[in-house]
Protein backbone atom coordinates (compact mmCIF):
# COMPACT_ATOMS: atom_id res chain seq x y z
CA UNK A 1 0.00 0.00 0.00
CA UNK A 2 1.12 3.54 -0.72
CA UNK A 3 2.54 5.25 2.35
CA UNK A 4 0.19 7.72 4.08
CA UNK A 5 -2.77 6.30 2.16
CA UNK A 6 -5.96 4.87 3.66
CA UNK A 7 -8.51 2.52 2.15
CA UNK A 8 -11.51 1.56 4.27
CA UNK A 9 -14.72 -0.06 3.06
CA UNK A 10 -18.09 0.61 4.65
CA UNK A 11 -19.40 -2.63 3.18
CA UNK A 12 -19.92 -5.49 5.62
CA UNK A 13 -18.83 -9.06 5.00
CA UNK A 14 -22.55 -9.78 5.16
CA UNK A 15 -24.04 -8.28 1.96
CA UNK A 16 -27.39 -7.44 3.54
CA UNK A 17 -25.94 -5.53 6.49
CA UNK A 18 -23.73 -2.55 7.12
CA UNK A 19 -20.47 -3.10 9.01
CA UNK A 20 -20.41 -2.53 12.74
CA UNK A 21 -18.41 0.34 14.27
CA UNK A 22 -15.95 -2.25 15.56
CA UNK A 23 -15.44 -3.64 12.05
CA UNK A 24 -14.82 -0.18 10.58
CA UNK A 25 -12.46 0.71 13.43
CA UNK A 26 -10.51 -2.51 12.79
CA UNK A 27 -10.18 -1.59 9.11
CA UNK A 28 -8.94 1.88 10.03
CA UNK A 29 -6.37 0.43 12.42
CA UNK A 30 -5.06 -1.85 9.68
CA UNK A 31 -4.96 1.00 7.16
CA UNK A 32 -3.07 3.19 9.63
CA UNK A 33 -0.53 0.43 10.21
CA UNK A 34 -0.06 -0.33 6.50
CA UNK A 35 0.01 3.31 5.41
CA UNK A 36 2.53 4.61 7.92
CA UNK A 37 6.26 5.23 7.67
CA UNK A 38 8.65 3.37 9.97
CA UNK A 39 11.30 6.03 9.40
CA UNK A 40 8.99 8.85 10.43
CA UNK A 41 7.70 6.80 13.38
CA UNK A 42 11.24 6.67 14.75
CA UNK A 43 11.50 10.44 14.49
CA UNK A 44 8.13 11.05 16.15
CA UNK A 45 9.41 9.71 19.47
CA UNK A 46 11.74 12.72 19.73
CA UNK A 47 8.75 14.94 20.59
CA UNK A 48 7.69 12.91 23.63
CA UNK A 49 9.26 12.27 27.02
CA UNK A 50 7.48 8.94 27.49
CA UNK A 51 7.57 6.01 25.09
CA UNK A 52 4.75 6.14 22.55
CA UNK A 53 3.57 3.83 19.78
CA UNK A 54 3.33 5.46 16.36
CA UNK A 55 2.86 4.26 12.78
CA UNK A 56 4.64 7.32 11.42
CA UNK A 57 1.95 9.38 9.72
CA UNK A 58 2.40 13.06 8.99
CA UNK A 59 -0.47 15.01 10.52
CA UNK A 60 -1.59 16.72 7.30
CA UNK A 61 -1.70 13.40 5.44
CA UNK A 62 -3.62 11.74 8.25
CA UNK A 63 -6.16 14.56 8.39
CA UNK A 64 -6.75 14.44 4.61
CA UNK A 65 -7.25 10.67 4.65
CA UNK A 66 -9.59 10.72 7.63
CA UNK A 67 -11.66 13.66 6.38
CA UNK A 68 -12.35 11.78 3.14
CA UNK A 69 -13.40 8.75 5.16
CA UNK A 70 -15.52 10.90 7.49
CA UNK A 71 -17.62 12.21 4.62
CA UNK A 72 -18.30 8.67 3.40
CA UNK A 73 -19.08 7.21 6.82
CA UNK A 74 -21.36 10.07 7.84
CA UNK A 75 -23.28 9.88 4.56
CA UNK A 76 -23.68 6.11 4.60
CA UNK A 77 -24.04 5.39 8.33
CA UNK A 78 -24.86 8.64 10.17
CA UNK A 79 -23.33 10.74 12.92
CA UNK A 80 -24.00 8.26 15.74
CA UNK A 81 -22.12 5.55 13.88
CA UNK A 82 -19.21 7.93 13.32
CA UNK A 83 -19.03 8.69 17.04
CA UNK A 84 -19.00 4.97 17.86
CA UNK A 85 -16.13 4.36 15.44
CA UNK A 86 -14.19 7.22 17.01
CA UNK A 87 -14.87 5.82 20.48
CA UNK A 88 -13.38 2.51 19.39
CA UNK A 89 -10.29 4.21 17.95
CA UNK A 90 -9.62 6.41 20.97
CA UNK A 91 -9.39 3.25 23.07
CA UNK A 92 -6.32 2.08 21.18
CA UNK A 93 -2.65 2.39 22.17
CA UNK A 94 -1.40 3.93 18.91
CA UNK A 95 -1.02 7.69 18.52
CA UNK A 96 -2.50 7.81 15.01
CA UNK A 97 -5.58 5.85 16.12
CA UNK A 98 -6.46 8.49 18.68
CA UNK A 99 -5.66 11.36 16.35
CA UNK A 100 -7.81 9.72 13.66
CA UNK A 101 -10.67 9.50 16.18
CA UNK A 102 -10.46 13.26 16.70
CA UNK A 103 -10.26 13.99 12.96
CA UNK A 104 -13.36 11.86 12.37
CA UNK A 105 -15.34 14.24 14.61
CA UNK A 106 -13.50 17.53 14.14
CA UNK A 107 -15.78 20.49 13.20
CA UNK A 108 -18.94 18.51 13.93
CA UNK A 109 -19.35 20.00 17.43
CA UNK A 110 -22.51 21.92 16.43
CA UNK A 111 -24.22 18.55 15.96
CA UNK A 112 -23.16 17.19 19.37
CA UNK A 113 -25.08 17.26 22.65
CA UNK A 114 -24.30 16.74 26.32
CA UNK A 115 -24.20 13.02 25.59
CA UNK A 116 -21.15 13.42 23.37
CA UNK A 117 -19.59 15.88 25.81
CA UNK A 118 -19.76 13.28 28.57
CA UNK A 119 -18.28 10.69 26.23
CA UNK A 120 -15.37 12.96 25.33
CA UNK A 121 -14.83 13.70 29.02
CA UNK A 122 -14.47 9.95 29.62
CA UNK A 123 -11.75 9.86 26.96
CA UNK A 124 -9.56 11.99 29.24
CA UNK A 125 -8.84 8.82 31.20
CA UNK A 126 -7.43 7.20 28.04
CA UNK A 127 -4.81 9.88 27.37
CA UNK A 128 -1.24 8.71 26.84
CA UNK A 129 0.53 11.81 25.48
CA UNK A 130 0.15 15.56 25.04
CA UNK A 131 -0.65 15.02 21.35
CA UNK A 132 -3.79 12.94 21.79
CA UNK A 133 -4.72 15.10 24.79
CA UNK A 134 -4.54 18.38 22.91
CA UNK A 135 -6.28 16.94 19.87
CA UNK A 136 -9.20 15.76 21.99
CA UNK A 137 -9.52 18.86 24.15
CA UNK A 138 -8.71 21.61 21.67
CA UNK A 139 -10.64 20.26 18.68
CA UNK A 140 -13.60 18.50 20.32
CA UNK A 141 -14.11 19.64 23.90
CA UNK A 142 -13.12 23.33 23.73
CA UNK A 143 -15.61 24.25 20.96
CA UNK A 144 -18.38 22.57 22.97
CA UNK A 145 -17.45 24.57 26.08
CA UNK A 146 -17.46 27.80 24.08
CA UNK A 147 -20.88 27.00 22.62
CA UNK A 148 -22.40 26.15 26.01
CA UNK A 149 -20.71 28.12 28.85
CA UNK A 150 -22.41 26.06 31.58
CA UNK A 151 -19.95 23.31 30.66
CA UNK A 152 -17.25 25.30 32.48
CA UNK A 153 -18.55 23.49 35.58
CA UNK A 154 -16.79 20.40 34.25
CA UNK A 155 -13.64 22.44 33.62
CA UNK A 156 -13.33 23.45 37.26
CA UNK A 157 -13.98 19.87 38.32
CA UNK A 158 -11.06 18.74 36.15
CA UNK A 159 -8.86 21.44 37.68
CA UNK A 160 -9.17 19.69 41.06
CA UNK A 161 -8.37 16.24 39.70
CA UNK A 162 -5.24 14.34 40.82
CA UNK A 163 -4.87 13.41 37.13
CA UNK A 164 -2.50 15.91 35.49
CA UNK A 165 -4.05 15.41 32.06
CA UNK A 166 -7.42 16.49 33.42
CA UNK A 167 -5.87 19.58 34.98
CA UNK A 168 -4.23 20.42 31.64
CA UNK A 169 -7.61 19.80 29.99
CA UNK A 170 -9.15 22.44 32.24
CA UNK A 171 -6.78 24.98 30.68
CA UNK A 172 -6.99 23.88 27.06
CA UNK A 173 -10.79 23.61 27.20
CA UNK A 174 -11.08 27.39 27.63
CA UNK A 175 -8.82 28.39 24.74
CA UNK A 176 -11.55 28.58 22.08
CA UNK A 177 -13.54 30.81 24.42
CA UNK A 178 -10.50 32.95 25.16
CA UNK A 179 -10.06 33.59 21.44
CA UNK A 180 -13.63 34.86 21.37
CA UNK A 181 -12.97 37.09 24.41
CA UNK A 182 -15.14 34.86 26.57
CA UNK A 183 -14.56 33.44 30.04
CA UNK A 184 -12.11 36.07 31.36
CA UNK A 185 -13.36 35.76 34.99
CA UNK A 186 -13.25 31.96 34.68
CA UNK A 187 -9.73 32.10 33.22
CA UNK A 188 -8.50 34.22 36.13
CA UNK A 189 -10.13 31.86 38.63
CA UNK A 190 -8.65 28.81 36.95
CA UNK A 191 -5.23 30.40 36.67
CA UNK A 192 -5.18 31.34 40.34
CA UNK A 193 -6.02 27.78 41.31
CA UNK A 194 -3.30 26.22 39.12
CA UNK A 195 -0.39 28.64 39.58
CA UNK A 196 1.16 26.37 42.19
CA UNK A 197 0.79 23.21 40.10
CA UNK A 198 4.22 21.63 39.68
CA UNK A 199 3.31 19.48 36.65
CA UNK A 200 5.11 21.02 33.68
CA UNK A 201 2.41 19.84 31.26
CA UNK A 202 -0.19 21.68 33.33
CA UNK A 203 2.03 24.76 33.43
CA UNK A 204 2.42 24.65 29.64
CA UNK A 205 -1.35 24.30 29.26
CA UNK A 206 -1.97 27.25 31.56
CA UNK A 207 0.65 29.31 29.74
CA UNK A 208 -1.02 28.47 26.43
CA UNK A 209 -4.40 29.59 27.76
CA UNK A 210 -2.98 32.86 29.10
CA UNK A 211 -1.09 33.48 25.84
CA UNK A 212 -4.30 33.20 23.84
CA UNK A 213 -6.10 35.40 26.36
CA UNK A 214 -3.37 38.04 26.08
CA UNK A 215 -3.37 37.81 22.29
CA UNK A 216 -7.11 38.44 21.94
CA UNK A 217 -7.81 40.50 25.07
CA UNK A 218 -4.57 42.24 26.05
CA UNK A 219 -6.39 45.12 27.74
CA UNK A 220 -7.56 42.83 30.52
CA UNK A 221 -4.87 40.16 30.34
CA UNK A 222 -1.78 42.34 30.76
CA UNK A 223 -2.85 43.82 34.15
CA UNK A 224 -3.61 40.30 35.31
CA UNK A 225 -0.19 39.05 34.23
CA UNK A 226 1.43 41.96 36.06
CA UNK A 227 -0.53 41.00 39.16
CA UNK A 228 0.60 37.37 39.17
CA UNK A 229 4.14 37.91 37.86
CA UNK A 230 5.71 37.53 41.30
CA UNK A 231 4.17 34.12 42.02
CA UNK A 232 3.58 32.53 38.62
CA UNK A 233 6.07 29.90 37.40
CA UNK A 234 8.46 31.31 34.81
CA UNK A 235 7.32 28.71 32.30
CA UNK A 236 3.77 30.01 32.58
CA UNK A 237 4.79 33.67 32.30
CA UNK A 238 7.16 33.16 29.37
CA UNK A 239 4.51 31.29 27.42
CA UNK A 240 1.79 33.80 28.31
CA UNK A 241 3.89 36.71 27.01
CA UNK A 242 4.90 35.23 23.64
CA UNK A 243 2.56 37.34 21.50
CA UNK A 244 2.82 40.59 23.47
CA UNK A 245 4.88 43.61 22.30
CA UNK A 246 8.55 43.33 23.39
CA UNK A 247 8.32 46.24 25.84
CA UNK A 248 5.28 44.80 27.58
CA UNK A 249 6.81 41.34 27.64
CA UNK A 250 10.01 42.72 29.16
CA UNK A 251 8.07 44.51 31.89
CA UNK A 252 6.12 41.40 32.85
CA UNK A 253 9.19 39.16 32.89
CA UNK A 254 11.50 41.62 34.64
CA UNK A 255 12.70 40.68 38.14
CA UNK A 256 10.73 42.34 40.94
CA UNK A 257 13.62 44.62 41.79
CA UNK A 258 13.40 46.19 38.33
CA UNK A 259 9.89 47.40 39.12
CA UNK A 260 11.00 49.47 42.10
Amino acid sequence: MKRNAMTVSVKSQTPSAKPSPAEVAAQIRLALKDGGSAEHAAGVQWFFKDKIKSHGWYTADLRRAVVRLRRELKKECGLGFLVEVADQLFSGPVLEEKVAAVFLLEKLDAEFSDREFKLFESWLDRISSWADHDGLVHYLIAPMVASKPSRTEAVFRWAKSPNGWRRRAACVALIRGARARMFFPEIMKLSNSLLTDDDDMVQKGLGWLLRETAKFDAKRAVPYLMKIRGRAPRLVLRTACETLPPAVKKKILAPDRDQK
